[in-house]
């Protein structure tokens, strides 16, 4: 972590505790004897809201509750590296909201909630945070402003807390660990030490899995909101691209990016779609989406898997050999098929792409995103308010890691052979939209619909780790993953990076539910109904060090 951002956070929670100090009230004090606050490990948005809405705290004290808990694991104890920055103005923020919801009623269910971004969504320069996808090449540069969904989160009455670690670049800069990046140096799974996290969204995932906010944002391209999710208990929507809008995030490419929620529960992450979701005119590829978007809440049906037929894409994507999986995923995998016969559904098994075997071969993909990254990187420089000195394209992005090397190339991370391919690129020509075109043909046309139509299905369903996403990413679908299992005490522990191993014991794996565009709603209810009926997530928690000891009854009426 950058000194400064170090030296606001520490200022930010000596305020915290003065301010608790100064505001002792007794017959708050009194009243707080009686009431069972929710825990902050694993409470959800409506769990939260209820007690915002009795008066049994406020936002203010959940916002200093969460900030104490980012405190006891992020730089000490644990180290999970999992959060960059705090937002300095939250606390006025969270009063302001306290305020409102007295004086004119709550906004809904994200009234005064705290929400933790990704570090490439854009946020009020103003607020005193930065945007730097984890990157000191960005460090200093001025946004116009919020990111657009950031900014509807805000119009629900969401606090924005603060800003997460990422893979740098959302792990587009080359061969890095996931979870690291030059200011947040490498993040860590809390079910494991020293575990992959798995990125880009990393260490949103790590915050959500153990109580650091209520709500926390990722984007994928190809895995980085699935995957995070996966390896740390946690739901997560991918969603279509095109449902929620990417102005105001770093880029990688139009044609994949995605923004979503990563959260403990189903009921969550459609609390926060609903939000997120909508048309916007900077965001052209919004315009796709239906004329009116869905309340994903009204998904939430415990019997949605009764009578469906869920198809299982076995060729290639259950091949261990393909997939670097353990097979114990498979081992588990199963026995959710079990539990989906068991709650209604038909299991097509197997329902296989067509065009599996080209998937697993195909350099398509990384064509589109190699061009996509630098044109759309280097119109991102342009449009900031204020750039870096000496930073205005991904040339100069390079440049400056080979520069600065103490911040962005530390031995074992000096890698950026991603940047160098792409800045190769010569833009979007016959090439790029062959392989575009191609894409869509291998994700779409002979991908996902295809076995949708083939198999008269209503989703596909796959173990989360492995080649699962790629399908999505290329046809631009969506996936919501969920819970499956965790690893045994016995699994064999491999490297993953420098100073990261994967897999470990106890370390979590998810299950992935994919369907056709703009399925989410279906997705979502199928993810509930499995959710429901497992509980995944409550089998276990974190390593002890892990696990922040901070709650409510610790800041409210002290």
């Amino acid at each position: 972590m950058h000194p400064s951002a170090f030296l606001r956070l520490c200022l930010i929670i000596s305020q915290v505790s003065w301010s608790s100090a100064a505001s002792l009230d007794t017959s708050k004090r009194d009243a707080v004897k009686t009431v069972q606050f929710p825990d902050l490990y694993e409470a959800g948005v409506l769990e939260l809201q209820a007690g915002l809405e009795k008066g049994e705290f406020t936002s203010v004290d959940l916002v200093k509750a969460y900030i104490a808990r980012i405190d006891e694991v992020n730089l000490k104890g644990a180290s999970l590296r999992a959060v960059l920055e705090i937002n300095p103005s939250v606390l006025g923020q969270a009063a302001a909201l306290d305020h409102e919801r007295k004086s004119k009623g709550s906004r809904g269910s994200l009234h005064g909630i705290p929400v933790l971004v990704k570090d490439n969504f854009a946020t009020l320069a103003s607020e005193g945070m930065n945007t730097t996808a984890g990157s000191f090449a960005l460090l200093g540069s001025v946004v116009p402003g919020d990111a657009f969904v950031v900014a509807k989160l805000r119009e629900a009455g969401a606090l924005i807390l603060g800003k997460t670690n990422p893979s740098e670049w959302a792990h587009f800069r080359g061969n890095l660990p996931s979870g690291w990046s030059g200011r947040g140096g490498q993040t860590t799974n809390p079910y494991f030490p020293n575990a992959d996290p798995c990125g880009s969204s990393s260490g949103s995932g790590v915050a959500a899995a153990i109580g650091l906010s209520t709500v926390t944002l990722g984007t994928e391209t190809d895995g980085s909101i699935t995957c995070p999710s996966s390896n740390n208990n946690l739901v997560g929507i991918k969603p279509t691209v095109g449902l929620t809008s990417r102005s105001g995030v770093v880029p990688i490419s139009q044609n994949q990016d995605t923004t979503g929620p990563m959260v403990r529960s189903v009921t969550d992450a459609a609390i926060v779609l609903s939000a997120m979701a909508g048309r916007d005119p900077t965001d052209p590829f919004t315009l796709a989406q239906p004329k009116k978007v869905p309340d994903f809440t009204k998904a939430l049906n415990k019997g949605a898997l009764q009578g469906k037929r869920i198809g299982v894409p076995r060729r290639a994507f259950l091949n261990d050999s393909i997939s670097g999986n353990d097979p114990s995923v498979n081992v588990v995998f199963e026995q959710a098929l079990n539990v989906i016969r068991s709650l209604g559904a038909t299991v097509v098994d197997p329902a296989d792409l067509p065009s599996a075997d080209e998937i697993v071969v195909s350099n398509n993909e990384t064509i589109v995103l190699d061009v996509d990254f630098k044109v759309q990187l280097n119109q991102y420089y342009q449009a900031l308010t204020t750039r870096p000195p000496g930073v205005q394209s991904l040339a100069d992005v390079i440049a400056f890691n080979d520069a600065h090397r103490a911040e962005e190339e530390p031995p074992q991370f000096t890698d950026q052979s991603e940047l160098i391919s792409s800045e190769a690129t010569t833009g979007r020509n016959a090439t790029f939209q062959a392989a575009l075109a191609a894409d869509h043909d291998l994700g779409r046309t002979r991908g996902i619909d295809a076995a949708l139509k083939q198999f008269k299905l209503d989703a596909l369903v796959l173990p989360a780790p492995g080649f699962t996403t790629v399908p999505a990413a290329i046809a631009g679908y969506p996936i919501v993953t969920v819970p499956l299992g965790f690893y045994a005490a016995n699994v064999t522990i491999q490297s993953a990076g420098p100073t990261i191993v994967y897999p470990a014991p106890g370390v979590p794996f998810g299950l992935s539910f994919l369907g056709t565009a703009f399925d989410e709603f279906n997705l979502i209810g199928l993810a509930f109904a499995y959710e429901q009926a497992t509980h995944t997530r409550l089998q276990r928690k974190a390593f002890p060090a892990a696990i922040p000891t901070t709650q409510l009854a610790d800041i409210v009426g002290k």
